[in-house]
């Protein structure tokens, strides 16, 4: 307890710094989400100062969220010039204001190169903190980012107008039911993080690990995840030393690290944090990617939060676990002990439902990107097809509303092991449900497409819009209401009526459900380039302006730079493929080659009526496999020529799906296979045996 949040200029810390009245003021800012007082700012810029020195710092830091996926930062130390010496100073307009390079990051044409001015703004909603790096110690500011003509440039600032469009509509809803004491709602997340380990020796002999994350090439080992004995297993010491000082490096920044474990791939492992504010929860989110990265180092170590690090393995996903709480105590999904009376969690769950099913392709869209790709449809991670796992009980209520009257709800039971001496264990309502996109689990629902390299912003603004924008569409109606009671019955039954399509409670994994789903009318949009276009659908653009989260200029933006990641992204893993082919692969294989035709001289040169049928089949294999994979590295650098000479990014980008990544596949066919004919001694990478068993 002396450790958590020692690192953090939390509300204990300004209550005991900060006068009180200053405090006050800042707490109810923080609480209710109130406008900022600019006139306290020197006052806690002063205390955060004088606490950050205490701490070590030298150097204060904005800390924010650009559109490239990761944190940024620009370092300013506290010292000022004074009559030939030195003062530690820290003023308010430090504290509120800073003023990055705004043309340097993703943009998306909003910032030119001869427009760079862009602003940090202070979001004192997230606690400042100190970030510990060997002897260097750096205040960090979390901070919201904007160009100079207004529109965020970062993943924070739409989170929290998504926020507050969310909590606008739910009150309006709560106090259809009376409620009088909530004066906001606030989304809720807790962020399951999957993540690789590799020996860092490994890593830097793997030229496609360093520059694109994942393997481009590697043939399967003989042994993989088919047993399942990783799951859940032993974790190996050195793992386990590397975790303990994970968890000492969050629990000091107060992120409330709770679960680890061994993963299903070997190789693979999961941390889970403890449920939190949406915004609050994304800056730990950040913060715990960062650390797993830093921390991997120091045990010679290196984390990998690809998608998809190693083909034909388990993949890395990131379950993103979303509820509504009211500040007056109240989970908004909690549906008590008998749901079917439990009128406001039928209309928050009857929303939730509305939203998913009317805006399946925006939540596809903000699971997209290149290393999803890999990985959505797989068994490991959801397909591509939006839909509910709502669970028996659920489910069996919503055919009642369909029908017209709800009358019961199936009971928990206890579950008998049948031996005396364990415990007869209370048996949850309904089951799990791990191969659905947005399963219904208890009081919250798990998004599971999230791939685990992903700021969870972009996912939670989509999912507190499209639910605002349903409890908005409710409110507008219930408002006019002269009969509630019988209005919110006849609305819950078009609703459940109408969007029912989207709720399945089976496998979505077997080809089954791919042919119902498109009976049904759901949408399956396979890859990135496609999934990309929902965002500035008409529809899109008129939700997100319509609840203040994005204009149309941001949301434009925010599209062509999706696409140019994606490219970019491909055009990086081409290159390097096309690298290590010709420089590593083929001249391996050539050589391999050569000490295969040496053999065959040499032994038919003792006689001739040696049989040497064995290195002669090697050697045509081995010849074949390399004439093609000379080809395949030929036919890549010829797409990658005609992609790259395309203006227009929407049809590059197609052009990247369609022929560069198909190109890439056939690389690596045969490049798998020489790696399968090569002697071990001259294969000049690290096998997929070396780097997910040698930990």
């Amino acid at each position: 307890m002396e450790m958590f949040g020692q690192n953090v200029f939390n509300q204990a810390v300004m209550r005991e710094r900060l006068p009180k009245a200053v405090f006050k003021n800042l707490k109810k800012t923080i609480d209710e989400g109130l406008p900022l007082d600019p006139t306290i700012a020197d006052v806690v810029a002063t205390a955060m100062k004088e606490w950050a020195i205490e701490k070590g710092a030298t150097h204060f830091t904005h800390w924010f969220q650009p559109m490239t996926g990761i944190t940024a930062e620009k370092h300013d130390s506290f010292i000022s010039p004074s009559e030939g010496g030195a003062l530690m100073e820290f003023s308010g307009k430090e504290l509120i204001k800073g003023e990055p390079d705004a043309s340097s990051f993703p943009s998306g044409g909003l910032r030119a190169t001869f427009e760079a001015r862009g602003y940090t703004a202070w979001d004192c909603t997230s606690p400042a903190f100190v970030r510990e790096e060997g002897e260097v110690i750096t205040l960090c500011i979390p901070t919201a980012f904007c160009s100079y003509t207004g529109e965020a440039l970062d993943k924070k600032t739409p989170l929290l107008r998504s926020m507050e469009a969310l909590s606008k509509q739910a009150l309006r809803v709560l106090k259809l039911f009376g409620n009088t004491t909530a004066t906001r709602v606030t989304s809720t997340v807790g962020a399951e993080q999957e993540y690789f380990l590799v020996d860092k020796g490994f890593y830097l002999e793997r030229p496609d690990l360093m520059m694109a994350g994942r393997t481009l090439f590697g043939a399967m080992s003989s042994k993989g995840q088919e047993l399942e004995d990783h799951y859940f297993g032993s974790i190996k010491e050195r793992v386990l030393a590397y975790m303990k000082e994970v968890n000492e490096e969050l629990w000091k920044l107060g992120v409330t690290a709770k679960t680890q474990h061994n993963e299903v791939a070997p190789g693979q492992f999961e941390i889970a944090p403890i449920f939190e504010n949406t915004n609050i929860a994304t800056d730990h989110n950040q913060m715990i990617m960062d650390v797993l990265k830093r921390i991997a180092l120091r045990h010679d170590l290196v984390c990998l939060l690809h998608e998809k690090p190693f083909a034909g393995v388990n993949g890395s996903g990131k379950h993103n676990n979303w509820s509504m709480s009211s500040n007056d105590g109240q989970n908004l999904l909690e549906p008590g002990n008998t749901p079917h009376e439990n009128a406001q969690f039928l209309t928050f769950l009857m929303a939730t439902i509305k939203a998913v099913d009317t805006h399946a392709g925006l939540l596809r869209c903000s699971c997209a990107n290149a290393g999803n790709d890999h990985r959505l449809g797989a068994n490991e991670a959801p397909p591509a097809i939006i839909s509910i796992f709502l669970g028996e009980q659920l489910a069996d209520i919503l055919d009642q509303i369909v029908a017209g009257a709800t009358k019961s709800s199936s009971k928990n039971a206890d579950m008998k092991i049948g031996v005396k001496t364990l415990p007869a264990l209370p048996k949850d309502a309904t089951d799990r449900n791990r191969t659905s996109p947005f399963a219904f689990t208890g009081n919250k629902f798990e998004f599971r497409m999230l791939g685990s390299s992903f700021s969870i912003s972009g996912p939670n603004i989509i999912i507190n819009t499209i639910i605002a924008d349903a409890l908005k569409e409710f409110a507008d109606k219930l408002e006019k209401s002269k009969n509630f009671d019988a209005d919110l019955e006849k609305l819950l039954q078009e609703t459940a009526k109408k969007h029912k399509r989207v709720v399945f409670n089976g496998n979505n994994y077997a080809d089954e459900w791919v042919k119902e789903a498109k009976k049904r009318g759901l949408l399956n949009i396979p890859s990135t380039p496609e999934a990309l276009k929902e965002l500035v659908k008409k529809e899109a653009v008129e939700l997100f302006v319509a609840h203040g989260v994005f204009n149309d200029k941001e949301l434009h933006a925010r599209y062509e730079i999706m696409l140019e990641q994606y490219v970019k992204t491909l055009n990086i893993e081409a290159l390097t493929m096309i690298d290590m082919a010709k420089q590593s692969i083929i001249p391996a294989a050539a050589d391999y080659a050569t000490t295969l035709a040496a053999s065959i001289t040499a032994v038919t040169a003792v006689s001739g009526k040696l049989n040497v049928s064995a290195q002669k089949e090697t050697l045509e294999e081995l010849c074949d496999k390399l004439g093609a994979m000379n080809n395949n590295v030929k036919a890549l650098e010829k797409a990658l020529e005609k992609a790259l000479d395309i203006s227009d990014v929407v049809k590059q980008a197609a052009a990247f799906r369609e022929k560069v990544f198909s190109a890439m596949l056939e690389l690596r066919a045969n490049g798998d296979a020489l790696e399968k004919i090569v002697a071990a001694n001259i294969w000049p990478l690290p096998t997929y045996r070396e780097m997910l068993f040698i930990l």
